[in-house]
């Protein structure tokens, strides 16, 4: 499903237009984005739970000739989701 199938489903169900349910998305995945930036956990009661994993500085190797190389610290965004959604998965 890509974003505009996303924002065609949320109109549908909503029976509001897709104007406003596009409107309704981009403000909830930035709203979303904005709190993990500033590393705040966001937290959907049965969908599931958005939060920043700290990725530690660490040495890797280059593929091509073996030679180290050092990968720096960084942070990714990471999903758990939640018993419901697990549960909807899963039946």
């Amino acid at each position: 499903m890509t974003k505009s199938d996303l924002i065609d489903s949320v109109a549908q169900r909503a029976e509001i237009s897709k104007f406003d349910a596009g409107k309704a998305v981009s403000g909830m995945i930035d709203s979303i984005t904005a709190a993990l930036a500033k590393g705040e956990t966001v937290t959907l009661v049965g969908f599931g739970t958005f939060s920043v994993n700290n990725r530690a500085a660490r040495t890797g190797r280059n593929p091509r000739t073996g030679s180290p190389l050092s990968i720096p610290a960084s942070k990714a965004p990471k999903f758990k989701a939640g018993k419901s959604l697990k549960d909807a998965v899963n039946s």
